[in-house]
């Protein structure tokens, strides 16, 4: 079947259908990852966003349930130059189409990624509405994507945050340290990490209050990855605030985020984010690059930073913030994804 692919400054595009059919209206960015497309998919930091893939073919090697990275994925349509039905790998379970098609993604392949990678470098953000069938206006498609109000301010972290505590792993030992995960739409392989470690992992959901985490006496507390805008989850700005100095904070990507805010500073939108595995970072305290993985829009204005924070990582590819820690007390925060997935694991 025909897909439709409009964007908001008049660009169509048209390809193939695989996955679901429908229509959907998204952010568009691209990840340059060669390959991790499962994990991608199901990263729940994608909510909102349509995700074009630079790898030239996708769908190589299947899906399997063990590379899911959430139990539902969150993002809204896959776009690739090419998407094959004839996986060849031993643990693959499905096709790429058929679990696209099983979560209601919608899939658009044989166009030219390449150059819409290129204008989204050039043009920045934009947002796009995707359809399927062989009847699609175009030019209804791109108002619907002119229309499309985007998730900038929104609490995107509501859609993918657990719906109730639980427990994703005891500690190993009796004096393992026990972590609390504030869980703004955290990655399976963040939680394994730490269970791999030793920890014992508690996950509460986004929306628990300071007072309801520190009653339970954890070690330490991680602010998770998550979706969308850090400055349209206040309630979840004045919770980190809360646990300042009452307990060690570590942050990941929206909780870097997160934790930026919390201590005073700003954050900001980058022209067309951080999407891919190969972001060389400079560790300032080691001298070493770390070739990092990385999925966010926005990033904390170092120039905004008190002299109580110092910088710790910082990127190479445009000197954004990647890393910081308080100069006294136990909290710190990167921007990156130390768990990979898919990703190098110099990190």
């Amino acid at each position: 079947m025909k897909a439709t692919l409009a964007l908001a400054n008049g660009t169509v595009f048209t390809g193939r259908s695989f996955g679901a059919r429908g229509e959907c209206c998204a952010e568009l960015v691209f990840n340059t990852s060669m390959t991790g497309y499962q994990e991608i998919l199901s990263d729940p930091s994608y909510k909102g966003q349509a995700v074009v893939l630079t790898a030239p073919m996708v769908g190589n090697y299947g899906t399997s349930a063990r590379a899911d990275e959430a139990v539902i994925p969150s993002v809204e349509a896959l776009i690739v130059r090419e998407a094959t039905d004839h996986p060849a790998h031993f643990q693959s379970q499905e096709t790429l189409s058929r679990y696209l098609e099983r979560h209601g993604i919608l899939g658009i392949s044989g166009l030219d990624t390449r150059a819409l990678t290129k204008l989204i470098r050039s043009e920045g953000l934009l947002h796009v509405c995707l359809a399927t069938g062989d009847d699609v206006d175009p030019a209804a498609l791109v108002e619907k994507a002119r229309q499309y109000p985007g998730i900038d301010g929104c609490d995107t972290v509501q859609h993918v945050t657990t719906r109730r505590r639980h427990t994703f792993a005891r500690p190993s030992l009796p004096e393992a340290p026990r972590v609390a995960v504030l869980d703004c739409g955290t990655k399976r392989n963040i939680l394994k990490s730490l269970a791999m470690l030793g920890c014992g992992v508690e996950v509460y959901p986004a929306s628990t209050p300071a007072d309801v985490i520190l009653k339970d006496r954890p070690d330490g507390v991680l602010i998770s990855n998550g979706p969308g805008d850090p400055a349209g989850v206040p309630h979840i700005i004045r919770t980190v605030r809360e646990l300042v100095g009452q307990v060690p904070l570590f942050g990941i990507c929206l909780g870097h985020q997160i934790l930026g805010l919390a201590l005073g500073g700003t954050t900001y939108k980058l022209a067309f984010g951080h999407h891919g595995g190969n972001h060389p970072v400079r560790n300032l305290e080691t001298g070493r690059i770390e070739i990092t993985s990385q999925n966010h829009n926005y990033a904390v204005d170092v120039s905004a930073l008190g002299d109580d924070l110092i910088v710790t990582h910082v990127n190479l590819f445009d000197g954004t913030l990647e890393g910081m820690r308080h100069r006294t007390l136990p909290v710190m925060s990167v921007q990156y994804h130390p768990e990979a997935a898919p990703g190098p694991h110099d990190s």
